[in-house]
């Protein structure tokens, strides 16, 4: 009896990898705001058929990280400043309280470990390299989080960074950084002084100032 374990992809059905990689991809601004999309297009760029990348785009629109039009067109979202300023306000809601609840539990290594990732930020902005400044971005205000240990809410954060990540794009475009994110170097500060107050205003701060001048 062979008990070698099967390579992970194997395992998971067709349209769940499809739905992971599209999801990746648009999470982290590879994909600008208004990028049409077709199945047949995502089928061949995933060797799938039809219905997996069907499936896949099905679940994605339902989080908000697709639009699909009536007459069929799929899309990445192109939000109008209405809806900029109110996922900022969401970020600043969910991800401040992520942040207050992870303080306790901010060790040393957890700290060494956002330098790390802020490192992997300063070398992505030195690159203009926007597509590795955001998934580094989110990598570390993920660390971060994780350490909330509060699962259903980190949730919801990933679900607000799915719906922006075009938006998201274009504001890098925008900003044209020069440098890694002030407010990281905050955050770890704050952190290191198990500063509550200050480590919230830092988040606040780094999660919502870009944004709304982008809605500006």
């Amino acid at each position: 009896m062979n008990l070698t374990p099967r390579p992970l992809e194997t395992t998971i059905p067709a349209h769940d990898l499809v739905y992971r990689r599209l999801r990746s991809r648009i999470m982290h601004g590879d994909l600008p705001p208004g990028h049409a999309l077709t199945l047949r297009g995502i089928g061949k760029q995933f060797d799938v058929s039809m219905t997996p990348a069907r499936e896949a785009v099905r679940r994605l629109a339902a989080e908000g990280a697709l639009t699909m039009s009536t007459s069929g067109r799929i899309s990445t979202p192109e939000l109008s400043n209405e809806r900029i300023e109110e996922l900022a306000a969401l970020r600043a809601l969910i991800e401040v309280e992520l942040a207050s609840r992870a303080l306790p539990r901010a060790h040393m290594a957890l700290i060494e470990r956002l330098q790390t990732i802020n490192g992997a930020v300063a070398e992505a902005v030195a690159h203009r390299d926007a597509v590795s400044y955001i998934r580094t971005n989110l990598e570390f205000h993920r660390t971060l989080y994780l350490r909330a240990q509060a699962p259903a809410m980190l949730a919801m954060a990933e679900t607000v960074w799915l719906q922006m990540g075009p938006t998201m794009r274009a504001l890098y475009g925008r900003l044209r950084q020069t440098e890694p994110p002030q407010f990281h170097r905050l955050i770890i500060a704050a952190l290191r002084a198990g500063d509550e107050p200050g480590l919230r205003l830092a988040v606040r701060s780094d999660v919502t100032q870009g944004l709304r001048m982008l809605a500006s």
